[in-house]
């Protein structure tokens, strides 16, 4: 698979804000995002806002149907929760696995706010305008902006959708906007594996890092690695809490050469469940 210049240049620069930020995680386990990532770097020369990796989720579409991934962006920022849904809004993701399904043209019209209890999110009128999902693409695409705000503030306050400054009553048919949209059961809609690091597209050395969190039977996830379709390395790692996001880590040595990384969750149904959820990066292996 050939990588795009701007995802090797975006992956580049989060590597630095995420490789001492998410083994630190910390927090009460409810939350998708128990710390959002910092940089130990300085702000670029002339700016006073602090570059962050800001938490940015995005649909992707499993044997198991539609669940929520996030990437992290690198971000100079003084206000996240605005910069994250622009991010959201604005930037392609930079696994080709996942996608945005808010209308072409959505635009965050005025700045997120905080108060009471409720976040408020004020978008264009693009958001209403006629978007192309059915009723479980639809509700997942608002949980997106849910999620991806709530991550920035670190908080988990509903969130208030306003279009063009209004409220609205819905959203393309299906989603009710009448009150604040609060979170939904993250077993439910998120992926149960994900790889946080390296993240596609990334150039690593021979010792490769995976890093990530899951919610898993028995804290147990699956990986291996291949190489043009075949599978060179496997093995499988332990999160730190089973059927609990909580992180996992491990380090796979290769030779130089384009790879797949894959992790997923085992199948204690012997397939009689649903099929178990997976994540892929494409990585580039230098000496």
């Amino acid at each position: 698979m050939r990588i795009s210049r701007r995802a090797t240049i975006l992956r580049a620069g989060c590597a630095v804000l995420l490789a001492a930020a998410l083994a630190g995680c910390a927090g009460d386990g409810g939350a998708s995002d128990r710390s959002i990532p910092r940089s130990s770097e300085p702000p670029a020369t002339g700016s006073s806002a602090e570059p962050r990796a800001l938490a940015i989720y995005y649909v992707g579409d499993t044997a198991a149907g539609f669940r929520l991934f996030r990437e992290f962006h690198p971000v100079a920022t003084a206000d996240p929760a605005s910069d994250a849904v622009r991010q959201m809004l604005a930037t392609p993701p930079a696994d080709p696995d996942y996608r945005s399904l808010w209308p072409a043209g959505t635009r965050l019209l005025s700045p997120v706010t905080r108060a009471d209890g409720v976040i408020t999110v004020d978008l264009s009128a693009e958001a209403a305008g006629p978007a192309q999902v059915g009723a479980e693409a639809a509700e997942l695409t608002v949980q997106q902006l849910v999620f991806t705000v709530q991550a920035a503030l670190q908080a988990t306050d509903p969130v208030r959708v306003l279009v063009d400054g209004e409220p609205v009553g819905e959203l393309w048919g299906h989603v009710a906007l009448a009150e604040p949209v609060a979170r939904a059961d993250q077993y439910a809609v998120r992926s149960l594996v994900q790889i946080d690091s390296p993240a596609h597209g990334a150039t690593v050395g021979p010792q490769v890092t995976v890093t990530g969190e899951a919610a898993v039977f028995e804290a147990t996830v699956l990986w291996e690695v291949r190489r043009d379709g075949a599978v060179v390395r496997s093995g499988f790692t332990s999160s730190q809490e089973g059927q609990r996001f909580s992180p996992f880590r491990f380090t796979v040595a290769l030779e130089p050469g384009e790879y797949e990384i894959r992790v997923s969750e085992d199948d204690p149904s012997g397939g009689e469940g649903r099929p178990p959820l997976s994540d892929t990066k494409q990585v580039t292996v230098t000496r």
